[in-house]
């Protein structure tokens, strides 16, 4: 595993040589959907176990779960007693990156998605491509559009074997979630933690005697954590309920022949109030700009006026430079960052901007813009601290 994003301190880079995310989800649709190896450009991951010999896979994304989190709270837990080492996610670490890879194979320089907000001059301007609005709150409405964001098949086209969809019942049927479970032969969706148990037995016994592939993802860890931080009370007893879920889980699916995978799209900081910067506190810094920040709190681009970018440089470095990494984005992109693509993703580079600012420890920044909604958070993630970069890798045989 890399020690270090760009050589920074205390930072975890993503390992896509066989032990990130991606690579899990290569690992996935080559073993048990038998997808052609050439259609991926990462390897496989390594120390899996034997996947080809089970004739089901649930495949289970628990938003925010990461593995240092695990590591804290999980003593003698279901991920515990069945984990089979960490993995990194994938850069940003965050769910629009993550989870879209999840659902595709590719990584985030392919697929293009580089954080909630993307900048996308198409679209007229910064965009959240999940929930498919602008960042005023303005939907982002047009069929074509979602042709045009998502120009690649979802991994279900991919694979020979019979998958489905678990997913909670609000997005379920999403534009997102519709473009990317093309392929699956059925969506299933559930309301709460009890019915995510009984959903995913329930899917995993319709595929019936040739088996196939379950690919299920739970939220409400991730919003937690969001609103209570990471380390409240809130998140302590979902975590158990979630512990107890998967015991559940496994002893309904006892001799059925099936391989239950747990991870996570990313993990978690407390990001408290005091350690919030608002850029807009900054007009020296905002006079720069063309245009707000998008991204994320932990990783945000900045896209600055021709000819100031040595001057925004120096600016933020006397203002803010014992809170955050300034970065070149084209450095970011070409040390690999965002992982490797055969085909890499035409938007990129100007989904990156000219500078991306990482938050130091636990440092966050935004900025306000008009008609935007303000969401107070606690908990953040996307950087690349290990405890938001790490993710668990689990594996029982049920």
């Amino acid at each position: 595993m890399t020690d270090s994003f760009l050589n920074l301190p205390g930072t975890v880079a993503p390992d896509y040589q066989g032990n990130s995310l991606l690579n899990l989800v290569i690992s996935l649709a080559t073993t048990v959907g038998r997808a052609r190896n050439s259609l991926f450009a990462a390897p496989s991951c390594e120390d899996l176990g034997d996947l080809k010999q089970a004739r089901n896979t649930v495949f289970l994304i628990i938003d925010g779960m990461g593995a240092m989190d695990v590591a804290r709270r999980g003593s003698g837990s279901f991920m515990a007693d069945h984990g089979k080492g960490r993995l990194t996610s994938v850069f940003p670490s965050t769910t629009a990156c993550a989870v879209t890879t999840s659902l595709c194979g590719l990584a985030p320089a392919a697929h293009g998605l580089t954080g909630w907000y993307v900048r996308d001059d198409r679209f007229g301007g910064i965009l959240a491509p999940l929930p498919m609005q602008r960042r005023d709150g303005l939907p982002l409405s047009g069929w074509w559009k979602m042709q045009r964001l998502f120009a690649y098949p979802s991994i279900f086209q991919l694979m020979k074997c019979r998958s489905v969809m678990v997913s909670h019942e609000h997005i379920l049927g999403s534009p997102f979630n519709m473009r990317h479970s093309r392929g699956v032969a059925r969506r299933y969706g559930y309301r709460s933690v009890d019915e995510m148990v009984a959903t995913i037995v329930t899917a995993v016994r319709d595929l019936g005697s040739r088996g196939g592939f379950v690919h299920a993802y739970h939220a409400d860890y991730d919003a937690l954590a969001h609103t209570h931080g990471i380390g409240s009370l809130q998140c302590t007893e979902h975590f158990e309920r979630l512990n107890e879920a998967l015991n559940r889980i496994s002893r309904a699916l006892a001799g059925s022949d099936t391989a239950l995978v747990v991870t996570a799209d990313h993990g978690f900081i407390d990001s408290p109030p005091e350690q919030q910067v608002c850029l807009n506190d900054y007009p020296q810094l905002m006079m720069h700009l063309d245009g707000p920040l998008w991204g994320e709190r932990r990783v945000a681009y900045a896209l600055v006026r021709a000819g100031r970018e040595a001057s925004f440089a120096q600016d933020f470095a006397q203002a803010l430079g014992d809170r955050f990494f300034l970065l070149h984005s084209n450095d970011i992109v070409d040390a690999g960052l965002f992982g490797p693509a055969s085909k890499p993703n035409p938007r990129l580079r100007e989904r990156v901007g000219d500078f991306t600012i990482l938050g130091k420890g636990d440092w966050s920044i935004h900025d306000r813009v008009e008609n935007e909604r303000s969401h107070a958070m606690i908990g953040m993630h996307a950087g690349v601290s290990a405890d938001e970069m790490l993710i668990p890798r689990v594996v029982a045989y049920c």
